[in-house]
């Protein structure tokens, strides 16, 4: 792999360490200013807190989060499967949080290999010394040595995190492969290591939420059969309506109650008519669209324009569109427009 320069480094992920810039606020006692809010680039430190505020508690999304907390508390690593939109990644969230452990985030895709994952020689240290115990007799080395960088994996691994890795059969099966020593063994390959540092033993509380749309996904991988023996799988599907209108109301609280109803509602019908992986997230966009128009205004050609292009992305030629948008129409047409 090529030596690229430090500050080129892309640190896929979150990792957990305080920044140098971070660490001086905290001395000093100063507040980040609002303008100053993205994280430090070589710690990548997440912020959930978006996530965390909008996430439901109703008896569905707990049964789910009891189940991925029993599996975390005997050690078990949880793959969470579903239909993209259910509500997958918010749950791992939310469940890694409550751990009260840090959480390090890692998006699957295609490209990431296994050096993004657990780390490599990435950056050259220069060091200089200068020896003038004798009088009068000076010596001077310049030492030049590769340097590692631990990427999430490994730090999760030797901080006792909890990793939350979406997306996780979007990665290639091989890039992977590093999971199957800490799963099994509690043990991580550094594979460009040296010497003793070569094995990561994991730290008691290193703990994984794993989430993957199914198989039927384009571009998705089917994961090694040895993996997923290690893992536990829990599957999701769409909450109830009545759990979706909550999730709606929380991330859009300017809808109101019949509105976000109203975009529920649509949603599922769009979903069974064509048979789309509309998840809830379809039904929030929709909200938002509506909610930037006054509701005097909000009449029926309106939300039939808001929802086409809400799933204009599912459809494969205009014929299709149309047949979506008459689809909202009749439906709306049916329950006479009620989400003022």
């Amino acid at each position: 792999m090529a030596r690229r320069d430090s500050h080129e480094r892309k640190v896929r992920g979150s990792q957990i360490r305080d920044s140098r810039t971070e660490k001086n606020r905290q001395e000093r006692h100063e507040t980040p200013s609002a303008g100053d809010q993205t994280p430090n680039r070589s710690t990548g430190i997440r912020d959930v807190s978006g996530v965390l505020d909008s996430f439901v508690e109703s008896p569905e999304t707990e049964a789910v989060t009891r189940r991925v907390e029993r599996w975390l508390s005997v050690n078990r690593p949880v793959h969470v499967v579903g239909p993209t939109g259910c509500g997958k990644t918010a749950l791992a969230m939310r469940v890694a949080t409550e751990r009260d452990r840090p959480v390090v985030w890692i998006n699957g895709d295609a490209d990431l290999d296994t050096s993004d994952l657990v780390g490599d020689y990435d950056e050259q240290e220069h060091v200089s010394v200068r020896d003038n115990y004798i009088h009068n007799v000076r010596k001077s080395t310049d030492i030049v040595r590769d340097r590692w960088v631990d990427n999430p994996l490994t730090v999760a691994v030797r901080e006792g995190a909890t990793l939350v890795y979406n997306e996780f059969s979007r990665t290639k099966p091989a890039a992977n492969n590093a999971l199957l020593s800490v799963f099994e063994e509690g043990i991580l390959e550094l594979p460009g290591q040296r010497g003793d540092d070569r094995l990561v033993e994991a730290h008691p509380e290193f703990r994984a939420i794993l989430t993957s749309n199914g198989t039927e996904y384009a571009g998705v991988h089917e994961p090694q059969d040895a993996l997923l023996d290690r893992l536990v799988g829990v599957y999701m599907d769409y909450y109830s309506f009545e759990t979706e209108v909550e999730i709606v109301g929380s991330h859009v609280p300017t809808a109101p109650d019949p509105l976000a109803r109203q975009c529920v509602d649509l949603v599922r019908t769009v979903r069974e008519e064509f048979d789309w992986t509309l998840g809830t997230r379809a039904a929030i966009i929709a909200a938002e669209g509506l909610t930037t128009v006054p509701a005097a205004q909000r009449d029926d050609s309106l939300v039939v324009e808001v929802m086409t292009d809400v799933v204009a992305s599912k459809v494969s030629d205009r014929g299709e569109l149309a047949a979506a948008s008459e689809c909202v129409a009749d439906a709306l047409d049916a329950d006479g427009g009620d989400g003022q």
